[in-house]
């Protein structure tokens, strides 16, 4: 369990930095001051009681708001990257952050925009099949209505000492005097699933199955990309469905069985190049030499978005709001970025189109994605930590940025332990922080977790259940904000009083940088061996390997 606030304060040397900080009296004890609004909440002890859930919330029913009068091409609300409601919610932090007295300004930049246009479907023999539960649709345009005929190669049974399938990696898997007209019905394996495709429609295939390998642990529905065999992506002008074992073996024994089996199949995607926009917000003080990045992504990844991102969005937003009045040391530069959710596109344009010399303005990243879910973890951004998904470490970096990452870190975990909850270390990998590592700059941050899967080390340490991080029990797929065609990422699935604490937690690494004085050393060794120090009795928790389910190539 953590240390008590009275435990830590005891010690000698830390005590003077607990008044300093404010941590003998947490945010989290007592009514928040009238005061707020009117002040310069320019320390923690004045700037975490005015973290309130109900400004929060209002943030998040706006943005749910804006995602309900705009919906995507599929026709449900939406704040994806490329469409309407994604504009507005810029428009709107915008609005907020120029009524609070920042300098404010919308960066565009332009992105090969995707969408599924309405809603695919797929039947056969009758059956009509359920998106996500029974299939997903692939990256394709068509419609196809016709026999089922299986290419060569597909080993029934599947070998159980894991050796794959090569059905439809070659066109000799393919028979154009059979295929012709038909629907391909392929095993996955061996290659790119975009290779099978195009093997496929050459033959002459009007669309296309791919169905599990059936070996262990590839027996569930696929949720594939389509790339050829450069790695490239692509969009055939046939339709494409991916299944389970179970449900490509069933069509596979009525194709042996000669009841010539029929599916009719029907997908259809837009793709074209639409702008995007970061939202940049600064502070009119603060030393421009020395720049304090707060950020979170704006966009959705399937529909409205709300706990990933438009709930660390919220945090920053009213952190920026209750800080408005203060003076800081450096200045503060709040940033919401577009397509993280499409491969961190909108912190890549940023970062990258930095001159030298701005590049070495920025003196730190603090990065808040996700942070309301229901059935939560408790993550503290570190370079040196495992990823959420892979739990491994995937990326290394030099001394001159892991270290003076530790700081901000610890103050997030500082804060924790004054309102005893435990905490884990997990990797920037995934979120918009990694630019800002990658380019040289210490950055941490927070998140809660989405999708799959919480461990049992996990409920040890923060209650809940094991599964999916959302709550949707028994689930252990990727629930509202993994997979599309469910449109359940709305209000629901965040928790307002996870979001409170969280963007406290957040907000105390983020006041305390700000007022941080980066000439007088703040990343010196001194400074990081004291928050070493004030860390040294607690172990870093580690988990077995999680392996989520998400899209694969082959």
């Amino acid at each position: 369990m953590p240390r008590s606030v009275k435990s830590r304060c005891a010690l000698p040397w830390l005590a003077a930095a607990c008044v300093a900080v404010g941590l003998l009296a947490p945010a989290g004890a007592g009514a928040a001051p009238s005061s707020c609004d009117t002040r310069a909440n320019d320390t923690p002890g004045t700037l975490l009681p005015c973290i309130k859930t109900a400004d929060l919330w209002a943030h998040m029913k706006a943005f749910q708001q804006i995602a309900d009068q705009n919906p995507g091409t599929d026709g449900h609300p939406s704040r994806n990257s490329g469409e309407p409601g994604y504009k507005a919610s810029a428009d709107y932090v915008a609005a907020k952050m120029q009524a609070a007295g920042y300098n404010v300004h919308l960066q565009q930049y332009m992105f090969d925009y995707t969408s599924f246009v309405g809603t695919p479907t797929w039947s056969a023999n009758g059956q009509n099949f359920t998106l996500v539960d029974d299939w997903n649709p692939g990256n394709s345009n068509g419609t196809a209505s016709a026999p089922i005929q299986p290419a060569n190669g597909i080993v029934d049974p599947p070998n159980p000492n894991g050796s794959t399938s090569t059905s439809g990696c070659t066109s000799g898997d393919f028979d154009a005097a059979t295929m012709t007209g038909k629907i391909a019905l392929i095993q996955r394996g061996g290659c790119n699933f975009g290779v099978k495709v195009l093997n496929a429609k050459a033959a002459g295939a009007v669309g296309v199955i791919i169905f599990n390998e059936g070996n262990p642990g590839r027996t569930a529905v696929v949720n594939g990309s389509l790339l050829d065999a450069d790695n490239n992506p692509f969009v055939p002008d046939i339709p494409v469905a991916f299944t389970s074992w179970d449900i490509g073996k069933s069509l596979l024994d009525a194709f042996t069985a000669h009841t010539n089996p029929t599916s009719s199949l029907d997908v259809h995607v837009i793709e074209e190049q639409r702008p995007d926009w970061n939202v940049i917000a600064e502070s009119k003080g603060g030393d421009p030499n020395h720049v304090v990045v707060v950020d979170a992504h704006l966009d959705a990844i399937y529909g409205a978005g709300m706990l990933d991102n438009a709930s660390g969005s919220a945090t920053i937003l009213n952190v920026a709001e209750q800080m408005r009045r203060i003076n800081p040391t450096n200045k503060l530069r709040f940033i919401w970025f577009g397509g993280e959710e499409l491969g961190l596109l909108g912190s890549d344009y940023y970062v990258n189109n930095l001159s030298k010399k701005e590049l070495g303005h920025i003196a730190y990243d603090l990065d808040a994605d996700v942070t309301a879910t229901p059935n939560y973890l408790i993550g503290v951004l570190d370079p040196a930590a495992p990823d959420l998904f892979g739990r491994t470490v995937t990326s290394t970096f030099p001394s001159k940025v892991y270290e003076p990452s530790k700081i901000a870190r610890d103050y997030g975990v500082e804060y924790l332990d004054s309102i005893n909850k435990n905490h884990e270390f997990l990797s920037p990998v995934g979120t918009d922080a990694w630019w800002f590592n990658t380019a040289g700059v210490p950055a941490s941050g927070v998140l809660t977790g989405q999708d799959c899967c919480k461990s049992a080390d996990e409920v040890q340490l923060f209650g809940g259940y094991e599964g999916n991080y959302e709550g949707n029990i028994p689930s252990f797929d990727g629930g509202c904000v993994d997979n599309p065609f469910r449109w359940c990422d709305n209000l629901a699935n965040n928790d307002a009083g996870v979001m409170t604490f969280m963007s406290r937690t957040f907000d105390n690494m983020v006041i305390k940088m700000a007022q941080t004085d980066f000439t007088g050393g703040a990343t010196s060794a001194t400074k990081v061996a004291r928050a070493r120090a004030a860390m040294r009795t607690r172990a870093q928790r580690r988990h077995r390997p999680l392996v989520p389910r998400g899209k694969t190539a082959r």
